[in-house]
């Protein structure tokens, strides 16, 4: 299957502009989604076998495997019920803001084959969190899903920093009752000013009024995770890390997309975050700090950089419990997951 993508489909897709292939790519999904003998025979096929391999748990939830689709490709729920079917283990849809958006001007995302790497400027593009809720309101409820729904949650570009713990709010009251865990994402560097909710202060104000409000839903309170920059030094991590333990968050997600162009890349004239196979390396500094710095207490998802089975164990190696991909998909294609998740049982196994 790999050889047929990169060698026949892949150069297809790369004639095409990278969004214009990335929504042909959702709507494909989307389409096996509604396809229910070949979705549930494909799930079956890439199920691992319970007796040769253990499922990852994580923040009181299990994943029959520990690769998972990364925010960013399923913006407004349109395709995650395949996401099965094609050997993920979890899936993470959004970002998903208060208010619907048009995102940023096109063209907005590029690739960069030689290094594996994508940079892109997509600012948040979907159709709000009223609209998400609609649809996910009409497909698998929990409980009834083969693997966990994660929401990721990011701040409306019109609302101003000081209002954005209401934007927030507004999407977590819409959107928890349909996720198995919920993310804050504070460290897109496509949303002017975002990246500032990861002060130590407007962290604070932002994860007390979300983790109270998760509280006030008793028995349907949601795990609540962060995702973070790549940019951060070790002393502002340590900030965040300070934060997530005063309001009980239950993990972290590692990393969002780079400002950083290194080797080659320094040449690239696209402004954006970056991320593919450049990040690999940093990510995982950063998770194994993370793991380190909390005594592996915190679940950390490791994303950043993932092409195989063997960036993806060493995230594991590094402390991370899970981990997600999404530029690698690109590069390698539709089943790349499968493959991972196949690679890490056998590497367990041994």
């Amino acid at each position: 299957m790999d050889f047929l993508y990169e060698k026949l489909v892949r150069p297809i897709l790369f004639r095409q502009d990278s969004e214009t292939a990335h929504e042909r790519g959702v709507a494909a999904m989307a389409f096996l989604g509604r396809l229910s003998p070949l979705r549930k025979a494909l799930e079956m096929w890439h199920r691992l076998p319970a007796e040769q391999f253990r499922p990852a748990e994580a923040f009181g939830l299990k994943f029959p495997n520990a690769v998972g689709l990364a925010a960013g490709f399923d913006k407004n729920a349109r395709a995650w019920p395949a996401a099965a079917a094609l050997g993920f283990g979890h899936v993470e849809i959004g970002t998903v803001t208060a208010l619907g958006q048009p995102g940023n001007p096109q063209p907005r995302m590029f690739r960069y084959p030689e290094e594996e790497a994508v940079i892109n400027r997509m600012g948040f593009n979907n159709a709000g969190a009223e609209a998400v809720a609609a649809r996910l309101a009409k497909q698998p409820p929990r409980g009834q899903r083969l693997i966990p729904l994660g929401v990721n949650l990011g701040k409306s570009k019109v609302t101003e920093l000081d209002d954005a713990v209401a934007d927030y709010l507004k999407s977590f009251e819409l959107l928890a009752e349909y996720a198995d865990y919920i993310v804050l994402n504070v460290s897109s560097p496509n949303t002017p000013g975002l990246r500032e909710l990861q002060d130590e202060s407007r962290l604070r104000e932002l994860l007390g009024a979300v983790s109270a409000a998760n509280r006030d839903r008793g028995a349907e309170r949601r795990p609540l995770l962060l995702k973070i920059a790549p940019d951060l030094n070790y002393r502002q991590i340590d900030g965040v890390l300070a934060v997530i333990d005063e309001f009980g968050f239950d993990g972290i997600i590692a990393t969002n997309t780079t400002l950083a162009r290194p080797g080659s890349l320094a040449e690239a004239n696209e402004t954006g975050g970056l991320s593919g196979a450049p990040l690999r390396r940093h990510s995982t500094q950063i998770i194994n700090y993370i793991s380190r710095a909390t005594g592996g207490r915190l679940p950390i998802i490791g994303v950043g950089g993932i092409t195989d089975a063997a960036s993806a164990g060493e995230k594991l190696d590094a402390g991370a419990t899970l981990v997600q991909v999404y530029s690698g998909m690109i590069y390698r294609g539709p089943f790349f997951a499968a493959a991972l998740a196949k690679g890490l049982a056998d590497r367990q196994r041994r």
